[in-house]
């Protein structure tokens, strides 16, 4: 395919401060390859920093949500919003994490259909609600969610990713932001020994 990566220009890596060349060679290092949203969002290095920041605080924080379960919602709530970038690239995230070749593809479709826990699809159910109507949240919401043993920190997690990610997805639609070949199969085959 020959799409551009985004319809604005790329940064060059070459020409950024040294903070965040450096997380980009850090992620490079980890991954074997940059992914695209570093270089498309970089080109404007404040708001880079302040949407990886917020990004981090969520996705990295320790709480009563596991990693494969912050991506499900990420994979949900983008799924919900046409987000290419974001389905492609997170889901290729949590197929490694839930080490399921399957679960994110599910997920991206409809998430009361997929191979995870009731638990898991409660989350799903209020993420959902929250970035796509959440003038609709009552208590009855958080009774749901409790009953499942989320706490209401537990909670404010997951509507603050699906909250973070809608703007997300909306920034990826708005630069036509295309994902890496490599995360489309990342986490599809069992890694060899």
């Amino acid at each position: 395919m020959d799409d551009p990566i985004s319809r604005y220009p790329l940064a060059e890596l070459e020409a950024l401060p040294h903070d965040i060349r450096a997380r980009i060679l850090e992620v490079q290092e980890k991954s074997g390859f940059v992914p695209n949203v570093f270089l498309s969002f970089a080109r404007r290095p404040d708001e880079f920093r302040a949407f990886f920041a917020y990004h981090d605080a969520l996705m990295l924080r320790e709480g009563g949500l596991s990693k494969a379960e912050r991506e499900m919602i990420v994979v949900a709530t983008s799924g919900a919003n046409d987000c290419l970038y974001c389905v492609v690239a997170h889901g290729a995230i949590l197929r490694v994490y839930a080490r399921n070749p399957r679960v994110a593809d599910q997920i991206a479709v409809n998430h009361r259909k997929a191979e995870i826990t009731p638990r898991q699809r409660a989350m799903l159910d209020f993420a959902l609600k929250v970035a796509l109507d959440s003038r609709a949240i009552e208590e009855a919401d958080f009774t749901a969610l409790h009953g499942h043993g989320f706490s209401d920190e537990d909670i404010w997690d997951i509507g603050a990713i699906a909250a973070f990610f809608g703007m997300s997805n909306r920034m990826a639609n708005l630069v036509d932001l295309r994902p890496n070949a490599e995360f489309y199969t990342l986490g599809r085959l069992p890694r060899k020994a």
